[in-house]
C-alpha cells in the first residue's frame, strides 16, 4: 500500500489532549483496518465497544466504557452492506448521545446514497434523507472525504469537513509514475471536466476530454424535471395553452478533445463503482493511440464482476484510497492500486479534538476542488 510521508503532520499527530474517544462502528473485521491505522497514528487505544446482528438480523451496539463528557469519535467505512452500515452508524450515535458524551463526530470517508443527491422522476433525494437521520440521532460534527456533490454538506444542519484526497493521488501520480510528464490528464465526460482541470493545471499537463459515450445515470434524461405532459395531457388541462416541448437529446459520436497520442493517459474520477464507463473510455483512448492507462478514483467500491473486467480490459493501473475496504478485489485484480488515507483523516481528528483550525488541510484548495 502506497502511504504518503508527512514530517510537519508526523511530527504532531501523537499530541492530543485527553477526552477524546475512538470508536469503529463496524461489525465486519475486514471494515476495521482504516479505524486501526487511525488509532495507531494518533497514538490512542480503540474504544471498547460491541456491535453485531442478531439472529433475525437487527444490530445491537453495546458501548463498554465510559463516554460522559467525552468526545467521542466515531469511524465507519462503508461494507457491501450498505444499510446494515448505515443501522450500526445511527444506532451507536445514538447510543453515545444517551450516555451523555460531550460531541459525536463521525467519521465518514465515503457518504453512502451520495449518488441519490438529485431528484429523479418521482423518486427521492435519499442523500438528504440521511443526512437529516444522522443529525437526529445525535450527530455534531461530520469527517467525510470528496463528497460526490460538494452540495450535500448543505444537506446538514451541524458542521460538515468534506476533505480532499488529490493530494495524496498528485504524490502517487509524481513518485510511482516514472514518466508521468509525458502524461495527459482525461475527463471520460464532460461532468469530470472540472476535477480534471484541478489535477492537469496541478501537475502541469494537458488535459483531454471524452465527448459522445454512452448516457450515465446522472444525465438530466432520467431527471423528473425533464419529463413533461404530453401534449394531449396538457390539452386536456387548458385548450389554450401551448407549452414548447424540449428538442429531445441527440448524443454525437464519440469524440476525444485533445490529444492523446503516443501519451499516457491519467482517467481521474471521484468514484469508480460500475466501470463499464472506464472501460469504455480506456478502449476509445487505446484506439486514440494512448500507450498506457491509468485510472484514479478517491473512492473505490469495485462492485460486482468490477475486478474481473478490470483484469481483462485496456486499463493498466486503478489506484484507489482505503476510504473503503478492497482487499478481496485487490486479491481479484493485481491492477488495483491503494492510497493510504488515514493520515488526513486522523490529524482532522486531532484538530477537531484539540479546538485548532481545519484551514491548514484545506491549503490551496479552490471552489472547484
Amino acid at each position: 500500500m502506497f502511504c504518503v510521508a508527512s514530517t510537519e503532520i508526523g511530527a504532531i499527530m501523537n499530541i492530543t489532549k485527553g477526552g477524546l474517544v475512538l470508536f469503529s462502528a463496524n461489525s465486519n473485521s475486514s471494515c476495521t483496518e482504516l479505524s486501526r491505522r487511525i488509532a495507531e497514528r494518533l497514538g490512542v487505544e480503540m474504544g471498547k465497544v460491541q456491535v453485531y446482528q442478531e439472529p433475525n438480523r437487527e444490530t445491537r451496539v453495546q458501548i463498554q466504557e465510559s463516554v460522559r463528557g467525552k468526545d467521542v469519535f466515531i469511524i465507519q467505512t462503508v461494507s457491501k452492506d450498505v444499510n446494515t452500515t448505515i443501522m450500526e452508524l445511527l444506532i451507536m450515535v445514538y447510543a453515545c448521545k444517551t450516555s451523555c458524551a460531550k460531541s459525536i463526530i463521525g467519521v465518514i470517508p465515503y457518504f453512502p446514497y451520495s449518488k441519490q443527491c438529485k431528484m429523479r422522476k418521482r423518486g427521492s433525494i435519499v442523500s438528504k434523507l440521511l443526512a437529516s437521520m444522522m443529525c437526529k440521532a445525535g450527530l455534531t460534527h461530520l469527517i467525510t472525504m470528496d463528497l460526490h456533490q460538494k452540495e450535500i454538506q448543505g444537506f446538514f444542519n451541524i458542521p460538515v469537513d468534506n476533505l480532499r484526497a488529490s493530494p495524496f493521488l498528485l504524490q502517487y501520480i509524481q513518485e510511482e509514475i516514472p514518466d508521468y510528464r509525458n502524461a495527459v490528464i482525461v475527463a471520460k465526460s464532460p461532468a469530470s471536466a472540472k476535477r480534471a482541470q484541478s489535477f492537469a493545471e496541478r501537475l502541469r499537463l494537458g488535459i483531454a476530454v471524452i465527448h459522445g459515450e454512452a448516457q450515465d445515470a446522472e444525465s438530466d434524461l432520467v431527471d423528473g424535471r425533464h419529463s413533461p405532459p404530453t401534449a394531449k395531457s396538457v390539452a386536456a388541462i387548458h385548450p389554450s395553452l401551448e407549452i414548447p416541448m424540449l428538442i429531445p437529446k441527440e448524443k454525437p459520436p464519440i469524440t476525444v478533445v485533445g490529444d492523446v497520442g503516443g501519451r499516457i493517459a491519467i482517467i481521474v474520477d471521484d468514484i469508480i463503482d460500475d466501470v463499464d464507463s472506464f472501460l469504455a473510455a480506456a478502449e476509445t483512448l487505446k484506439e486514440r493511440g494512448a500507450y498506457k492507462i491509468f485510472v484514479m478514483a478517491t473512492h473505490g467500491l469495485l462492485s460486482s464482476d468490477a475486478p474481473r473486467l478490470i483484469e481483462e480490459s485496456a486499463i493498466d493501473e486503478v489506484v484507489v484510497t482505503n476510504t473503503i475496504p478492497h482487499e478481496i478485489q485487490k486479491l481479484q485484480c493485481p491492477k488495483i492500486k491503494t492510497v493510504d488515507i488515514s493520515m488526513i483523516l486522523s490529524e482532522a481528528i486531532r484538530r477537531i479534538h484539540n479546538g485548532e483550525s481545519m484551514s491548514y488541510l484545506f491549503r490551496n484548495i479552490g471552489l472547484d476542488d
